[in-house]
């Protein structure tokens, strides 16, 4: 499995930007997408204890600088009550923080790019290729479903808000995958299946990297 391009956290002293040194070992970055409801954050989860990748998501990420009160999160509240849509660049930048102040090399940024221009962004703002795109394809059905079943006491689970966010998956973040796609980039698994199966299948794409002990 080729790397991925993009430099080792590290500046010219070999000491990352906290002083502290990092491996020398190539980043690898893999993008993981699926409609809402796909079973994404489950997925990760296990190949995070499996493989030892580190898991972020954009959107946790957002939450968190928007909770810490902070100058830069003031801003990011203050264009999403406004209606505004974060740029690229803000969401790049934490992702890029996170990754240097996590001491791993191995990474699922889990629900990002979001769409073309979030993809642009982090290749241009990063220099990281990602590795491959795990695409978790389930039929909207079934997404419809599971999103209605949990009980998570989530706000955005009725079924205007879900058939909303399906829409905005399919408009922009499918186009992601397919330019992806083109450059041999995505690995498809079939999502629909128990959360065991949909494992099976994603271990086979990961032993590449061997898994933790």
């Amino acid at each position: 499995m080729s790397p991925a391009i993009g430099a080792t956290f590290t500046d010219d002293s070999g000491r990352a930007e906290g002083g502290d040194l990092v491996t020398e070992k190539e980043v690898i970055v893999i993008f993981v997408l699926g409609g809402p409801g796909s079973g994404k954050g489950t997925q990760c989860g296990h190949i995070v204890q499996h493989f030892g990748f580190t898991h972020l998501s954009a959107g946790d990420l957002l939450r968190a600088e928007i909770n810490s009160g902070s100058e830069n999160g003031t801003m990011i509240q203050n264009m999403i009550k406004e209606g505004k849509i974060v740029p690229s660049e803000v969401t790049v930048k934490l992702l890029q923080r996170a990754m240097k102040e996590s001491g791993n090399h191995k990474f699922l940024i889990d629900g990002f790019p979001r769409n073309e221009e979030n993809r642009a962004a982090f290749e241009e703002v990063t220099k990281i290729v990602p590795e491959f795109i795990l695409f978790f394809d389930c039929a909207e059905e079934e997404m419809e479903r599971r999103l209605l079943s949990r009980n998570e006491g989530r706000v955005d689970d009725n079924i205007e808000t879900i058939r909303k966010r399906f829409k905005v998956f399919l408009e922009s973040s499918m186009k992601v995958v397919e330019y992806y796609e083109s450059k041999g980039k995505v690995h498809k698994v079939d999502a629909g299946k128990p959360i065991s199966d949909v494992f099976d299948a994603v271990k086979q794409i990961f032993s590449p990297f061997g898994e933790v002990n």
